[in-house]
């Protein structure tokens, strides 16, 4: 394998990258499972931009709407941006491993081991702001190892840049902020003596500042989503599940590798320049640590940096002739290994051989939020069941009159089934839903007043207090799906008694 690429560096890196673009792109042509409930959510925030949302800042929503604008609505073309971001990191990966001297199978190994990455596969399998955000740390990791290597004080400017984009699309890059402050104050800390640290901190004050105002004129909507978030459904994560995660997530047998690259980092005399990428790291672990109820993904974006460390680690320390074998072995391992535990985060079985081939490696279905599973992890479950509920829920509206359609609204106290609605009921002549549930309780109840309801969820007694008459109309069964959509009620309900914008405020449900 290291013949092939011995010609040249750049063709080893276009191979894993593009490799990397092929995989994707294979699996969503194939139907992957289907739209993602997220995914879902997204498109429909997309069709209502603003400055912010109530659980992300705008900017993967509009990198959304443009994406759509220009390849449309189609399972593949939603996530060709998550495509396209894998893709980015995997290069960047590469570029770092050239900023710190490494070679060929430096770039092979560190490459095959972000691009093979489970959490990164999965994360970059669906649209959402997570392969953006890993794309922003490899970005922002690579401008400071040109820093550190040219000394060129422009490349302040672009992290700057990169950092407050960064920020406008996940909060979390707020963890790698606190790292190069950090990692600067202790490795080169002659910067704070100059203008460019401030300058690079104001173009992020600026550029983030659009979200800032966006939380004060909407009562700091997004700390009361990250509160109610970490005390609801994320309260059963614990220091040690996240500990755990990071051992796991990144595949065991790449697990080595990252550590040796930390380890290098922080001991190596032919690292120790590039030492601020251990801070980094090490900061945003402490912060997650401690919170108590930290995802293990939400640190997935910091290893990139120090899987190019190892793979300039690992090039130097297996120069000698009694281990070179490992050079040739550990690749093709990590492949090997990649492909077993592929089937867990692509949807590269059909579902009924992913349950048999999950059941024979002991591998029990799993929720980061405490859900109550049947025989698919959360991640594939989430997949099912939003066109049938869209049809369905078509069905009952089509048993009103034409007068009747035009006052009716269709309501959920769930963004996925909103979002449903949305996205497969426009085919079906359904009007757009209203919600209580993130970002759609801000969008409001529009025209509606109340008089004709059509709801997506709950029980006869959740509503009948509060209307003149509630009919149940239809059920909305799925297969594979979540448990709990599962035989969801559809209800038709007339009368509210109170007036629906009254009403309204109190109907908020932020999680």
């Amino acid at each position: 394998m290291l013949k092939a690429f011995a010609r040249n560096e750049r063709i080893a890196l276009a191979v894993i990258a593009l490799g990397c673009f092929a995989l994707h792109l294979v699996v969503n042509l194939a139907g992957a499972y289907g739209f993602f409930r997220d995914e879902l959510y997204y498109i429909a925030c997309s069709d209502h931009l603003a400055w912010g949302y109530v659980d992300q800042p705008p900017f993967s929503l509009f990198i959304l709407k443009i994406s759509r604008l220009l390849f449309g609505d189609s399972l593949t073309a939603i996530r060709i941006t998550p495509v396209l971001m894998h893709t980015g990191t995997v290069i960047l990966t590469g570029l770092m491993v050239k900023e710190m001297k490494g070679g060929v199978f430096a770039i092979l190994v560190a490459c095959l081991a972000i691009a093979l990455s489970p959490i990164h596969l999965g994360m970059s399998l669906i649209f959402s702001m997570n392969s953006i955000d890993t794309f922003i740390w490899a970005l922002s990791f690579y401008l400071i190892l040109k820093l550190i290597n040219t000394q060129n004080q422009w490349y302040w400017i672009w992290l700057g840049i990169a950092l407050g984009i960064g920020l406008m699309n996940k909060i979390s890059v707020l963890f790698l902020g606190s790292g190069i402050f950090v990692g600067f104050i202790l490795t080169n800390r002659q910067w704070f003596a100059t203008r460019w640290p401030y300058v690079a901190g104001a173009i992020v004050l600026l550029l983030f500042l659009p979200y800032v105002l966006w939380n004060i004129v909407n009562d700091y909507a997004h700390l009361e989503f990250i509160h109610n978030a970490s005390s609801g459904k994320y309260a059963g994560l614990s220091a040690m599940t996240f500990i755990k995660d990071q051992l796991v997530f990144l595949n065991p047998v790449a697990t080595p590798l990252w550590v040796a690259g930390l380890l290098g980092l922080l001991f190596s005399s032919f690292l120790n320049k590039y030492k601020i990428l251990a801070w980094i790291y090490l900061t945003a672990f402490a912060i997650l640590m401690l919170n108590g109820t930290s995802k293990g993904e939400y640190l997935a974006p910091a290893y990139a940096g120090l899987f190019s460390a190892a793979g300039v680690f690992a090039e130097v320390s297996l120069a000698g002739k009694s281990v070179r074998w490992i050079k040739y072995a550990y690749p093709v391992l990590i492949v090997v290994s990649a492909a077993l535990l592929m089937p867990l985060v692509l949807p590269v079985l059909s579902v009924e051989k992913y349950i048999a081939y999950s059941k024979k490696l002991g591998i029990a279905p799993s929720s980061n939020e405490g859900k109550k599973l049947s025989d698919l992890p959360q991640f594939y479950a989430d997949m099912f069941g939003w066109k049938e509920k869209a049809n369905d829920v078509a069905a009952v509206f089509n048993t009103l009159s034409e007068e009747e359609k035009k006052s009716c609204a269709i309501v959920s106290s769930n963004y996925g089934r909103c979002g449903a609605i949305d996205f497969f009921g426009e085919s079906l002549g359904l009007p757009k839903s209203i919600g209580t549930h993130n970002s759609y309780w801000i969008w409001g109840p529009r025209k509606y007043t109340g008089e004709l309801v059509l709801i997506l969820g709950g029980t006869l007694e959740d509503h009948v207090n509060d209307f003149e008459s509630v009919v149940l109309a239809g059920v909305s069964s799925c297969t594979y799906c979540m448990p709990y959509e599962n035989d969801v009620n559809i209800f038709i309900c007339r009368g509210l008694k109170y007036p629906l914008k009254e009403v309204w405020p109190a109907e908020k449900h932020y999680d």
